[in-house]
């Protein structure tokens, strides 16, 4: 199934979604709490750091172009300094904000947190929320569905992400909805409270368990009662589709047709869930306006939520991180990409700030020194990218005995290394081509090549890349340990 996740990354086209909705910028104060106020009975927090991040609607567009898909944004901000944040860190990030409209009657949306650091973790101690929640002028409402219509011609998807702020209440989501249907653009909506009436008609929704129970009228604690609660919530809105996510036990789909799907994630290890719901939709979102399947669509999101609560804050979640746990999750073999989806992961990689190590070698009989020897070259970046000669290249190189094992299962060895990111297989005498397409930060390669000439140095010391030797643990070799087994035959 991780083969099969991995070839429906590498085939998604990167397609172009609006997102409409409540942008709130989320700020963050952090620092360590030593004692207790005087004037009450109250953690004092030493001021450290403050940052801001686009969050709400904003947090979405921000993780859909972590996932390189070209997105625009519709909804408003105050005439203030903090709106003016939330554009400029979207645009940073490429997303278009000519649909960010400013409503002088209101102050932008911002949520912060004040977050207590300890040597082992942080925890949010206090947030203070500062928001109008009106209903929009009817110049604005106007505005923002004139946005939407001129966007209808160019999208494959609309993404209403309500918080319920004003913005997607009443009848301004009800005719984005019906103008989207017209043009035959999907709308998948991150929903808020109980009355999903305004939602009527959309392509899907993703409720969490606790939203859908509240529409149903009754508590979601079991996959059945997911299950029935999903069930009526698409019959009621008239939906094809019903994601609700279910934190730690994953994801279920619901059709039209009545035929439901669990799709469970990953235990993992809950640092802060806060942006996770994001994170899925975000996937969610890409998938659908790519064409994949509701189900596949709900498996890709399951990972992306998974990464995001194992990280403190908000965080984007891209193709890159997605594939490497996909590849990881059953290990081995799973880790063996085309060029062609490397490429692409590497692509997400790079914009993440993530650096890339390359190194290459046939790795036939993995010993201590092969071991020894990648974990080093791993913690020269965040990426270790390997380029394993096929079989045969290899006999080419080592004559007409070798490989001892076969290409998919060295790559099956390597791959249970939890060191190892990716393998790309190649077919040339040398990984000239190979580095060329990777364009590593750190090409690594063994000490005993330093009087040999490193293939790919020029290339890489080019464009400031480095390239460095690793030390070698002595007495082991793949040649010596064939040597050895013969020699007890």
């Amino acid at each position: 199934m991780s083969q099969d996740l991995l070839k429906v990354i590498e085939s998604m086209p990167e397609p172009e979604l609006l997102v409409i909705g409540d942008a709130i910028l989320d700020r963050y104060v952090s620092g360590h709490v030593g004692r207790i106020s005087p004037e009450g009975p109250i953690p004092v927090l030493l001021h450290e750091e403050e940052y801001d991040k686009a969050g709400g609607m904003a947090a979405v567009a921000r993780n859909l172009a972590r996932l390189n898909a070209r997105v625009g944004v519709a909804g408003i901000v105050g005439d203030d300094k903090d709106g003016g944040l939330i554009r400029s860190r979207l645009a940073d990030l490429g997303v278009h904000c000519a649909g960010l409209i400013v409503d002088p009657s209101r102050p932008t949306t911002l949520k912060t947190r004040f977050v207590a650091a300890s040597q082992h973790a942080r925890q949010q101690i206090l947030r203070v929320d500062r928001e109008v929640t009106d209903p929009l002028s009817d110049e604005i409402e106007a505005a923002l569905l004139d946005v939407v219509r001129h966007a209808l011609g160019r999208v494959q998807a609309l993404v209403l992400s309500d918080y319920n702020k004003g913005v997607l209440q009443g009848a301004l989501c009800e005719r984005i909805i019906e103008a989207a249907r017209g043009a035959g653009v999907p709308v998948i909506v991150d929903p808020k409270g109980s009355d999903y009436s305004r939602y009527r008609g959309a392509t899907a929704v993703t409720p969490n368990r606790k939203e859908a129970g509240e529409h149903a009228g009754f508590a979601v604690e079991t996959l059945d009662q997911a299950s029935a609660a999903a069930e009526r919530i698409v019959a009621d809105l008239d939906l094809d589709h019903c994601y609700v996510t279910l934190d730690r036990d994953g994801i279920f789909v619901m059709n039209r047709d009545g035929r439901g799907e669990h799709t469970p994630t990953q235990p993992r290890e809950v640092y802060d869930v806060t942006g996770a719901g994001d994170n899925v939709i975000a996937v969610l979102a890409y998938s659908l306006a790519a064409g994949v399947d509701p189900v596949t669509a709900a498996k890709l999101a399951n990972v992306a939520g998974s990464l995001a609560v194992e990280a403190f804050g908000v965080v984007t979640i891209g193709w890159d991180e997605i594939a490497t746990r996909v590849a990881t999750k059953q290990g081995g073999v799973a880790k063996l990409v085309t060029s062609d989806v490397l490429k692409r992961l590497l692509r997400g990689a790079r914009a993440s700030g993530r650096k890339i190590v390359f190194t290459n070698g046939c790795f036939d009989i993995l010993h201590p020194g092969h071991v020894d020897y990648l974990r080093r070259a791993s913690e020269l970046g965040h990426l270790l990218v390997i380029g394993l000669n096929d079989d045969a290249s290899v006999r080419r190189l080592k004559g007409p005995n070798r490989p001892v094992n076969g290409l998919e299962a060295r790559a099956a060895v390597l791959g249970g290394l939890s060191v190892v990111d990716y393998i790309v297989p190649f077919g040339e005498d040398t990984p000239s081509d190979l580095i060329e397409l990777v364009r590593p930060d750190i090409l690594a390669k063994g000490a005993d090549w330093a009087d040999k000439g490193v293939v790919g140095r020029e290339f890489v010391e080019s464009y400031g890349g480095k390239v460095v030797l690793v030390d070698l643990v002595d007495g082991h070799s793949t040649t010596s340990t064939i040597e050895r087994a013969n020699r007890k035959t």
